[in-house]
């Protein structure tokens, strides 16, 4: 009986924890733990916003000078026998290096629509399929999703979307990216993952449309703009039994509140 009782309460300890984040958080945006070891700053990348890129470069070189800056401290207070200020300054090294730092240049943004996936490369295939790799290892368990190994998955997917934007894998990318993000609650970004699959390949197999629409649907309360996806992931095909169930009557509903207007 005891070994039940602990049980379901570890059961229901880990359905808390699943799942735990709010909507917008930047989850997906959050730095591996095996890469934080504060950011270089990035590759310059072309963006609209020029001067986002030039405030991102900044802050990654501010933040490693601090990063050594702390270093030397350690390093000192550990040669002169200092052990309290030691301890202090280990402490803040410590606490820094545990600070969440983000990713924040979205690539499918930076992008655009206008991508064309033409071509097979060699090396953004073995990228994409590592991604693959990763992010099925993140979820071998039932019950516990390895974040950090999506988070990496992710990084790879971004890569191959920079990298090698004909490459015929960048709506692949794009749709695993965007269920990804929709996992860490980070609609808005996913969202967008999503639009730029078929944006990039009209023909795409996968059902973004049918993913986007849910996702204006139920998390961002835009209907008007839902109702027209889940008409066109309809006509589209390829929805299960239950999928098509569920959009034939979000459009009944949602045409019925349009008409109300």
């Amino acid at each position: 009986m005891a070994r039940t009782i602990l049980t379901v309460i570890l059961i229901v300890s880990l359905q808390v924890l699943v799942g735990c984040y709010g909507p917008n958080s930047g989850q997906g945006r959050v730095v591996p733990q095996g890469e934080k070891k504060l950011l270089a700053p990035p590759p310059v990348i072309q963006t609209q916003t020029p001067a986002e890129t030039d405030i991102i470069e900044q802050v990654a070189t501010n933040r490693e000078a601090y990063r050594r800056t702390l270093k030397a401290l350690v390093d000192y207070y550990t040669s002169t026998g200092n052990d309290m200020k030691l301890a202090w300054a280990a402490k803040e090294l410590k606490t820094l290096d545990k600070t969440r730092q983000y990713h924040y240049i979205i690539e499918a943004s930076v992008a655009g629509p206008n991508l064309k996936p033409t071509a097979s490369i060699e090396m953004a295939n073995y990228i994409y399929e590592d991604a693959v790799r990763r992010e099925k290892l993140a979820k071998r368990f039932i019950l516990i999703i390895d974040d950090d190994q999506l988070r990496v998955a992710l990084g790879k997917y971004n890569e191959v979307i920079k990298r090698y934007p004909t490459s015929d894998k960048i709506d692949d990318c794009a749709f695993r990216a965007g269920g990804i993000y929709e996992y860490f609650k980070d609609y808005t970004i996913a969202l967008l993952y999503y639009q730029r699959t078929w944006e990039w390949d009209p023909q795409t197999p996968y059902l973004a449309e049918f993913k986007s629409a849910r996702i204006l649907d139920l998390q961002l309360s835009r209907r008007a703009e839902a109702l027209e996806l889940y008409q066109k992931a309809v006509k589209k095909g390829g929805l299960t039994e239950d999928e098509k169930k569920f959009v034939e009557e979000r459009i009944a509903i949602l045409s019925k509140s349009e008409q109300s207007k």
